[in-house]
């Protein structure tokens, strides 16, 4: 009777362990990717930048002005250059302002 209760709590356990990587397969399938980001120029306020902020800069939240030109902001692709800010329009390269 023993060798039966082992028995039973070892195929318990496996089909446990196979109904959990079922479910874990199929939470993965239903993930789609990121969103695409392009770097986006002279669009963040300051403080506010992903990266980039120019030499003597750590990096994100390194900018020291607002539409900063060589500080980015990570925007949808494809929305960079239709940005529109106080200073012109957002760039996919570094400007100087």
């Amino acid at each position: 009777m023993t060798r039966n209760k082992a028995a039973v709590a070892g195929l318990t356990a496996f089909a446990a362990l196979i109904a959990g990587a079922g479910i874990a397969q199929a939470q993965g399938a239903g993930q789609t990717a990121a969103p695409a980001v392009e770097k986006c120029y002279g669009v963040s306020l300051a403080g506010k930048n992903d990266c980039a902020a120019g030499p003597g800069t750590t990096c994100a939240g390194t900018s020291v002005r607002d539409y900063q030109g060589n500080a980015w902001k990570n925007v949808p692709a494809g929305t960079c250059t239709s940005i529109r800010t106080p200073r012109g329009n957002g760039s996919l390269t570094a400007v100087s302002r």
